[in-house]
């Protein structure tokens, strides 16, 4: 058996790997991040490693809201993991320390709220995925009906969401005269920052109106965008990255070369010099965020659901099909880059190129299944707003509209080959049930799912144009399949 990576070993490690340059010990926490995942661990924890020689005040405590899964895995081991990034030329491994310990919520609230509330955290930031804000996506609201708000606001001193935990610290802060941190979202949500100010907001003042006063003049909520593919992590990754260490990793990160960081720079109690790991600073988020959602994530929901009805496992697969890579340049190129509004000096040119390339990566195992999660969450942001772009200027919204209709045929939870699809999507119980409602009729799924307003609003299902369109695509993916569909679209 392996020895397992720890602090003791590091120095034992192959000479060519990359390790903190700093001393663990002398590194204070000054971040709390809420929901530890890949994409976390892969992408922010990895810029905050590299300005930690400069400034050790800005280590990582990191809570998992739910599973015990990841402080299992890396307390451990010191809480070091290897992020490995894969590429058609190779493999880059390094290990990272930025994270100083992890906390799992539910089995330690008091403890949580204890750091959060500590004069040294500064910064709380968020990779909680678009359902972990309690909100309506097709309207940004605050869901007040949603059972852990519900539980939240009864019992503020033992929450269970994001939201709650913020809100409390927050409060206990403000009752020690302590500034208040600054929250940091990093999930795929329309201008995230403006996003979260206000379910926080409405949350605060759902308690206290006066206090909720307090949150939205004083409490700071920059916008960002973040851009890194990170699939889930495989035992073959965990056995390779292993070997090649010659030590047990229990979780390392799998991700590509790519990363991108665009932040406002509003932080009253300061941040890390993250612009010296690569991260932009900006005054306005908002064009950068369009860019990404529309551009890459919006294809890459397309490409989920659409290459998963074809019998494609990964991303790259999917894209080895010359139909789908024709299907994603059109998307992108005549419905989605008109919606764009750049600065200055943007590249949308190169900006696609290198989707293009990041997409069709071999090394990069993503699985159109893992996309396909929480679509009814991720639509409203990913293809509906820029539908939404595209009617109000009369323009066409065929391949968006392909992408949604894909959709509609995935919920069904049953393939073209009539195989069960693994749903995981929070409104998957009733989704099914409205699919089994239409009783297998491309026309009447797609009047049942119209009447989702979560998802689609009151607007965009009395539009024609939009309608007409998703039947027709789920009408032809009902009798030719994703793949004859994708394939008879016009070049």
């Amino acid at each position: 058996m392996l020895t397992r990576l720890s602090n003791a070993i590091t120095d034992h490690l192959p000479p060519s790997l990359r390790r903190p340059c700093y001393d663990r010990r002398a590194v204070t926490a000054g971040i709390v991040h809420l929901g530890v995942g890949a994409f976390h661990r892969a992408h922010q924890a990895v810029y905050t490693d590299d300005v930690l020689a400069q400034d050790p005040r800005w280590g990582i405590v990191a809570a998992s809201l739910r599973s015990p899964e990841t402080y299992d895995a890396l307390t451990p081991q010191d809480n070091l993991y290897t992020v490995s990034v894969r590429s058609q030329v190779g493999e880059d491994l390094r290990v990272v320390g930025a994270i100083q310990r992890i906390i799992v919520a539910p089995r330690a609230q008091d403890d949580l709220l204890d750091v959060m509330t500590d004069p040294r955290t500064r910064i709380v930031s968020l990779t909680v995925t678009e359902k972990g804000y309690c909100h309506d996506p097709a309207t940004g609201a605050l869901n007040e009906a949603h059972p852990d708000v519900v539980h939240d606001l009864a019992y503020p001193g033992a929450p269970r969401s994001a939201l709650g935990f913020i809100i409390e610290a927050l409060r206990r802060r403000q009752a020690k005269g302590v500034p208040p941190f600054t929250v940091l979202s990093c999930d795929n949500l329309p201008s995230n920052g403006r996003t979260v100010r206000q379910v926080l907001t409405r949350f605060a003042e759902l308690g206290d109106p006066k206090f909720g006063r307090f949150v939205a003049d004083e409490v700071s909520c920059p916008s960002t965008m973040v851009d890194r593919i990170v699939p889930a992590t495989s035992d073959a990754d965990r056995e390779r990255i292993g070997a090649a260490l010659g030590v047990e990793d229990a979780w390392p990160v799998v991700t590509e070369p790519f990363t991108q960081w665009v932040i406002e720079d509003r932080f009253p109690q300061g941040r890390p010099a993250w612009e010296n790991a690569g991260a932009e600073f900006v005054a306005d988020v908002e064009p950068y965020e369009h860019m990404k959602l529309r551009l890459l994530n919006g294809s890459h929901s397309t490409l989920a659901y659409l290459g998963y009805l074809a019998g494609y496992e990964t991303v790259a697969d999917t894209m080895a099909d010359p139909a789908f890579v024709r299907l994603i340049e059109g998307l992108m190129d005549e419905e989605v880059t008109p919606t764009l509004h750049m600065p200055p000096g943007a590249d949308l040119t190169s900006y696609k190129r290198a989707l293009l390339e990041r997409f069709k990566n071999p090394a990069l195992k993503h699985r159109t299944w893992q996309i396909a999660m929480d679509g009814s969450q991720k639509l409203p942001q990913r293809l509906l707003g820029t539908t939404r772009d595209r009617l109000r200027e009369g323009a066409s919204v065929a391949r968006l509209s392909l992408g949604v209709a894909a959709w509609m045929r995935y919920v069904t939870g049953i393939d073209e080959k009539g195989a069960p699809i693994d749903i995981r999507d929070p409104m998957a119980a009733r989704l099914r049930d409205l699919a089994d409602r239409a009783g297998g009729s491309a026309e009447r799924l797609a009047e049942e799912l119209f009447a989702v307003r979560e998802v689609f609003g009151d607007n965009l299902p009395q539009d024609p144009r939009f309608t007409g369109a998703v039947r027709n695509g789920l009408k032809s993916l009902y009798e030719n399949g994703a793949k004859r569909t994708v394939t008879s679209l016009p070049g």
